[in-house]
């Protein structure tokens, strides 16, 4: 388990920040300048903080009231940033063995060959850097990670500076980290679909304080709201099952509230997926449409209404069986369609507006 309590200011910056979680991905989540970077440095010892405690299992890796810090070295934890840093003189054989300098001698629990066919590398070992894409040095900067059997992984935008494609490389990679090595994982990201699709734990950050903490399908969307995150990046995720392909090259996703219709496909027959839906891609209505292009249909009940005085309001309903749904639309639509809190309400989705590439299964248990 990783528990982290700790405060620090940086000139005019506060940052006061905790949570807590035992297995799979931590995302810290929020707008640049929130403090999640920072938060990484405080656990990775490259930051002291002014007061606090860190912990690691049983390990004590800071507690100011003790006069404990743990320098960054002894704390076998690995570290991937936006940024690959690999040695450019050095191929990637000897990039990845750089990690093995950090191993504890007791620990090498992480071997080379697993690394590399995990990583799917083989065919890079004896390049360079600088003849690398980012994708590829990305991979090595993960498996020199690795290599050093840490204790914890601490990842600080590893994506931010891929292309799509890229990043649609490298994330099933992190999902079979995850899942294979059983590593816990801290990462830092601005990028809901990351988020959405990695995280078992979020903890949504803004100006230095911990805004809301939960299940990734409970934070995103309606948790999203003292976070100061523009309204086109406010997201639900909603977990499902893949049921199959019709004819029409659409899968199918069953869900208590409906069936999601994707287009493309998005695994086998059977798995659970999570499935990524912008709030601003939703269309509400007090019936059941007909007539209409729209093929995923979700139904629930009005759990909350958010409303001021500008011309959008949010709606999040409790869905048919489990999960939750954020919705957006102008207030102007709510008062006229006469919405409000306890209502029953359908959320209709059209099939384009959903990306299958960014379809996951949820943790391994």
């Amino acid at each position: 388990m990783i528990s982290v309590d700790v405060a620090l200011a940086l000139g005019s910056f506060h940052l006061d920040v905790a949570f807590e979680n035992d297995e799979g991905i931590t995302a810290l989540f929020g707008r640049s300048g929130a403090g999640k970077s920072t938060t990484i440095n405080l656990i990775a010892g490259l930051v002291r903080p002014d007061r606090g405690r860190i912990a690691l299992d049983e390990t004590i890796l800071v507690d100011t009231e003790r006069d404990i810090f743990v320098p960054p070295y002894q704390r076998h934890l690995g570290l991937v940033f936006q940024d690959a840093q690999l040695f450019p003189h050095l191929t990637v054989r000897q990039n990845l063995l750089f990690g093995r300098w950090f191993a504890s001698r007791n620990n090498e629990s992480v071997s080379f060959g697993s690394v590399v066919e995990t990583l799917g590398i083989s065919h890079l070992l004896k390049r360079k850097p600088g003849g690398l894409s980012g994708g590829e040095k990305q991979r090595v900067a993960l498996g020199r990670a690795l290599l050093a059997s840490p204790r914890l992984l601490l990842m600080d935008e590893p994506l931010a500076s891929l292309d799509m494609e890229r990043k649609l490389e490298i994330l099933p990679l992190i999902e079979k980290l995850r899942d294979d090595f059983h590593i816990p994982i801290v990462y830092v990201s601005h990028s809901v679909d990351e988020v959405a699709r990695l995280a078992s734990r979020v903890v949504v950050m803004e100006q230095g304080r911990v805004v809301t903490i939960g299940a990734v399908e409970d934070v995103l969307g309606r948790g999203l709201r003292d976070a100061g995150i523009s309204r086109f990046e406010r997201s639900s995720v909603i977990t499902g099952r893949l049921a199959g392909t019709d004819s029409y090259g659409l899968t199918e996703i069953s869900h208590p509230a409906g069936t999601i219709w994707l287009t493309g496909r998005a695994g086998p027959v059977g798995r659970e997926a999570r499935v990524i839906v912008k709030a601003t891609d939703i269309t509400l209505a007090k019936t059941r449409g007909e007539g209409l292009s729209v093929q995923t249909t979700l139904s629930g009940n009005i759990a909350d209404v958010e409303m001021d005085d500008g011309p959008i309001a949010g709606v999040s309903i409790a869905l048919d069986g489990h999960g939750q749904l954020f919705a957006l639309a102008t207030r102007k639509a709510i008062d006229t369609l006469g919405l409000k809190k306890g209502d029953r309400v359908f959320a209709l989705v059209k099939a384009v507006a959903l990306d299958e590439r960014t379809v996951a299964a949820p943790q391994s248990p």
